[in-house]
């Protein structure tokens, strides 16, 4: 499973600044090889009126992937500010990236 369905609770205030840095995120990834070439999409919602939630959806290249990202600079250097721009609300974290398989019905 290598899709990944991160969950971004960004503060208040801040949706400017974090999209300037989730634009770059996916570009980043597949630079370097640790994305696939598929289009990362990415939703807008809220917890609660005023608490924006994002949700980017994209695929990883391999299992071993996000492991190599955490030894990354150039994906440190996106990750870093996007993690101080969220927040934890309601019980769940700032920022969440649950692995998903695609379910063919």
């Amino acid at each position: 499973m290598n899709t990944v369905i991160a969950t971004y609770r960004v503060k208040s205030g801040a949706e400017a600044e974090f999209e300037a840095l989730l634009k770059k995120h996916h570009p980043t990834l597949l630079s370097i090889g640790l994305a696939t070439a598929d289009s990362a999409t990415v939703y807008r919602g809220q917890d609660e009126p005023g608490e924006p939630v994002y949700y980017e959806i994209f695929t990883w290249k391999d299992a071993k992937a996000p492991g190599v990202a955490h030894d990354t600079p150039e994906v440190m250097a996106i990750w870093e500010p996007m993690g101080a721009l969220c927040e934890e609300r309601h019980g769940k974290p700032g920022m969440n990236f649950p692995h998903v398989a695609l379910v063919s019905l």
